[in-house]
């Protein structure tokens, strides 16, 4: 019998970041160790159905990852002491694993919806739980907990889509031109758009409503765009800070993953000691006051004046082959194997404790 671990990666989703997470997963397993890890492969379609997808294609030949269906391969969740997966239609077909790996990013897989599914079957997973997911996910949620931990963020109004009387010049008035449009729960810059006129202000909002009821308009902050990495549970460490600077007008989801050239990464940055300590400081500052465990990038601005101010944190940080979670940590001292072997390692950690937790009055 193997003693591996048998992880079980999820990719694909209900989400506008589907093909992003096709991407993550893809470096992902890869990269883990195999000598260390069985790897079992969960596809989640857009309809949100769940299929065991045959590794061994994918580990072997380096094919792009895909959520197929084939006959009689979709899948549920037993959870318990089980931990496995059975056929909907082929009822013989079980698989076990250890420790769910989600690679899903976006709502629906990002925002603590899949975390609780894996709580209540009592599977240990890797990243952030239930309500860092959700708080992270919900820009607005998460803008609101910073702010009132006394962490720096920039000003912004929210805008629910029910509202029939939207007052574009007023919200223009407060957080000023130009400014960032973008949907509450969404990432990769999905729905984002920066917006120089108080003309082009409805249109914008109106495009992020197609991807959220509730929209952020925020102030923006001129600067530089610096990500810092944070791992640990009680313990989080930060690595060195990186740069971004876009060669389009804004780091969006073009610049991000359809153009090669759409932005230089600069890691490590280049900042003085002092900056560096600082936003290491705010970044774990702001991953605790969220809740959060195991991993999460942190997105800053620093300002020419030399003011940080906290963008967001994302607790499924991409994977992909551009992404700067993994690229900070392996400037950090840390490969990108070595990385994922700590994040399963802080995955299981966190479940032990939970068992630990007693769940009866006697």
């Amino acid at each position: 019998m193997s003693n591996k671990l048998r992880v079980a990666v999820f990719f694909g989703g209900r989400s506008a970041e589907h093909e992003v997470s096709l991407q993550s997963a893809k470096n992902v397993v890869n990269a883990l160790d195999k000598n260390k890890y069985d790897v079992v492969l969960v596809g989640l379609d857009r309809d949100g159905r769940w299929f065991l997808e045959n590794a061994t294609p994918a580990l072997q030949h380096n094919a792009e990852l895909t959520v197929t269906a084939p006959q009689g391969q979709q899948i549920v969740l037993e959870g318990s002491t089980c931990k496995q997966f059975i056929g909907v239609t082929d009822k013989q077909l079980q698989t076990s694993f250890d420790v769910a790996f989600p690679v899903l990013h976006g709502p629906n897989g990002e925002d603590g919806t899949i975390q609780g599914l894996l709580q209540l079957a009592n599977i240990p997973f890797v990243g952030p739980g239930i309500l860092s997911s959700a708080l992270c996910m919900d820009k607005d949620c998460m803008k609101r907990m910073l702010r009132d931990a006394g962490l720096p963020i920039a000003h912004f109004v929210k805008v629910q889509k029910h509202e029939t009387n939207i007052d574009y010049a007023a919200i223009a008035k407060e957080v000023g031109l130009p400014c960032f449009v973008k949907p509450a729960n969404m990432g990769s810059s999905v729905g984002v758009s920066k917006v120089k006129t108080l003309d082009a202000l409805a249109a914008a909002i109106e495009n992020a409503f197609r991807y959220d009821t509730k929209v952020l308009v925020e102030t923006f902050i001129p600067g530089r765009e610096i990500e810092c990495a944070i791992l640990g549970n009680t313990y989080p460490k930060a690595s060195i800070p990186g740069e971004i600077a876009p060669t389009h007008e804004f780091y969006s989801y073009e610049a991000k993953y359809l153009d090669a050239e759409g932005a230089r990464l600069m890691i490590p940055a280049e900042l003085t000691p002092s900056q560096i300590e600082r936003i290491q400081k705010i970044a774990i500052q702001a991953f605790q006051a969220l809740e959060c465990e195991g991993m999460a990038r942190v997105d800053l601005f620093l300002t020419p004046d030399d003011k940080i101010y906290i963008n967001e944190l994302n607790t499924i940080p991409g994977f992909t082959r551009i992404s700067m979670y993994p690229k900070l940590w392996e400037a950090s001292g840390l490969g990108y194997s070595e990385l994922l072997d700590e994040l399963i390692r802080l995955a299981m950690e966190r479940f032990d404790n939970r068992q630990q937790l007693q769940t009866t009055r006697f």
